[in-house]
């Protein structure tokens, strides 16, 4: 069975109480995929729900066939689909990103700053490992990103030096853990059971380490786990309250300002389309809406330029 976070499990839950107050509970074994068409093109046509919301509530009602009435969910067609509206994303100056992250304290100032010198999403900083910076050549390299996607971005030279120092910090802290006799790290997938002891290797410790262990009550193992998300976006709440940015900030809100700021440098399209990680060049298109426009509007010969 595919592995689901607590969090995606919370918000499928939420839509599956949405459906069976819909359908007025119904019998597990009565529930057809036509109910689930007539819910679904409720939500778009008498809620107006997002697009994205009606997505959201088809794959919570997928989770909810397929792992709870154990039943085959079928084709779903003929649904009336609720419109995307073009979203154009809040991006922060150069001047607020350093007001942002000068009222920010180790270890989240150190996450925020690569996340916006990087572009990276805020699943794949924290989910970072030693072995996933090259510091001889100054790469970082992203694995499993979006879409299973792996990728490479250049190091920021000014955190150069607080990089290596997170990673002293890491020697030192895995060091302890194994004098204390600890279980290792968590491994995603099949890695645990092909590497035995990759776990307790220092390769595959996380960067951003949590700063105490997770017993594990299935096998009474004690394990260390990353920075977890909701701290990081509670100081990001507390800086931005701080620093008076009038704007929505979140910590994805760094990722747009780092696509932002290299096009206003001129940077090539198709070079910010690979740094980000997006399949197709129209995701990357729409930081062109997020600066004031640089093209020279009068048409000239070019004999004339």
């Amino acid at each position: 069975m595919r592995h689901y976070s607590p969090k995606t499990l919370k918000t499928y839950s939420g839509w599956t109480r949405k459906f069976q107050i819909y359908t007025k509970s119904k019998d597990p074994h009565l529930v057809s995929v036509d109910d689930v068409k007539a819910f679904l093109t409720w939500l778009a046509v008498d809620q107006g729900v997002s697009a994205s919301s009606q997505n959201q509530a088809f794959n919570a009602l997928l989770f909810l066939f397929c792992n709870v009435f154990k039943k085959e969910f079928g084709k779903v067609d003929g649904i009336v689909r609720a419109k995307r509206k073009p979203y154009i994303p809040v991006v922060l100056s150069r001047e607020e990103v350093d007001r942002v992250v000068g009222f920010m304290k180790y270890p989240h100032k150190l996450i925020i700053s690569l996340m916006y010198g990087c572009g990276l999403r805020i699943s794949e900083c924290l989910s970072l490992r030693v072995h996933n910076f090259n510091f001889d050549m100054k790469i970082l390299t992203i694995h499993d990103g979006k879409g299973k996607k792996d990728r490479t971005v250049p190091i920021p030279e000014v955190l150069m030096d607080e990089l290596k120092a997170q990673l002293e910090r890491v020697i030192e802290l895995h060091e302890q853990d194994c004098q204390a006799g600890f279980d290792g790290t968590f491994l995603y997938g099949l890695l645990e059971k092909k590497y035995k002891n990759a776990a307790r290797e220092l390769i595959w410790q996380w960067f951003f380490q949590a700063k105490e262990l997770t017993f594990v009550s299935e096998n009474k193992e004690r394990r260390r786990y990353h920075i977890h998300e909701t701290s990081l976006q509670k100081a990001l709440r507390k800086a931005v309250k701080k620093a008076k940015i009038p704007k929505r900030v979140t910590a994805h809100t760094f990722r747009h300002s780092f696509a932002s700021h290299l096009l206003q440098a001129n940077y090539d399209i198709r070079t910010i389309q690979e740094l980000l990680g997006h399949s197709d060049v129209r995701t990357t298109m729409i930081y062109t809406h997020t600066i004031k426009s640089q093209t020279i509007k009068e048409a000239k010969s070019p004999l004339d330029f």
